[in-house]
């Protein structure tokens, strides 16, 4: 199964008074490299995270962020009244100050009071002993259902990816096909035009020549452009990118060097075959293979 290294996923759970949130974003890399945006405190936990992202990744650049919130229906609120004393006693004695302010009689509701720096606070502990390891659990099931739904993501794009590769493949080998007709012509059509030159120039200078010399001439030509191993090889390698694609994981690598080797046997038989109509499909092989590598890079 063909999986994209491309994702997103986010998670939210409550527990123990917090909202724990996870969020997790995945791009192209060779390799597999992480990085994470934890709370304070929180760093202790980074070993474990990435331990946990590591059994589903194999591939890409991750970035991980975990956020901390209380939760809103659990906060303990309490109020501070000296503050707000002093809040109140403040703005009364502006207000007598400066009577000449329009509006210096109105001192503003209670409850915009109440929103002031240090009068209304969250009373239950900040900071609990041993907090991350108390909300692990909750972290865990937050990072596991993240990644849940980026996997989803990563395996709807790689269906995609699948069949535009699948597409690219039965082109080439249609191309292929068509070389491998065309090879014995290459060989037929140089024995035409050397017997046609050599019995030109023989005519010409009214010499004669040995047909095994032409026939030894053609077959040292026939052996430097024989190009049927490397059309046998091709189809191997297509192949085995079609069964890759279907049957292992993380296959990305693999199918990365299975296409540097069909763009050099197809690069062999261009420099091999000496006729316009392979090199016209060797061009055309060529823009296919470039389609498959483009798309190769963004396999896990």
């Amino acid at each position: 199964m063909l999986t994209s290294m491309t994702g997103f996923g986010a998670a939210s759970i409550c527990e123990n008074g917090f909202v724990i949130s996870t969020e997790i974003k995945a791009v192209n890399n060779r390799f597999l490299k992480t990085s994470m945006r934890l709370p304070d405190g929180f760093a202790v936990l980074e070993s474990k995270i990435e331990e946990r992202l590591r059994t589903k990744l194999a591939r890409g650049s991750v970035n991980f962020s975990l956020r901390l919130e209380k939760d809103a229906a659990e906060a303990e609120i309490g109020l501070d009244f000296n503050a707000l004393k002093r809040y109140l006693s403040e703005a009364k004695r502006f207000a007598f100050e400066n009577p000449e302010l329009a509006s210096v009689d109105n001192l503003g509701s209670l409850v915009e009071y109440l929103r002031l720096p240090g009068v209304a606070r969250d009373a239950s502990r900040s900071e609990k002993t041993g907090l991350p390891e108390l909300l692990w659990g909750a972290i865990a099931r937050a990072v596991d259902a993240a990644l849940e739904q980026m996997q989803a993501m990563r395996e709807a794009e790689g269906e995609s990816m699948k069949r535009d590769l699948t597409e690219n493949l039965d082109a080439l080998r249609v191309l292929i096909g068509e070389v491998e007709t065309l090879a014995p012509t290459v060989v037929e059509n140089y024995r035409r035009r050397l017997t046609e030159r050599v019995a030109k120039v023989l005519a010409d200078e009214g010499a004669t020549l040995e047909p095994s010399d032409l026939i030894r001439e053609i077959a040292v030509y026939t052996d430097r452009v024989d190009i049927s191993e490397e059309i046998v090889r091709f189809y191997s390698h297509l192949k085995q990118f079609a069964e890759t694609m279907e049957n292992e994981t993380a296959c990305g690598k693999k199918l990365d060097f299975i296409t540097q080797e069909m763009f050099r046997e197809t690069n062999t038989i261009g420099s091999k075959a000496n006729s316009p109509d392979v090199l016209a499909r060797v061009v055309e092989m060529k823009s296919g293979i470039e389609r498959i590598r483009e798309m190769v890079q963004n396999v896990e």
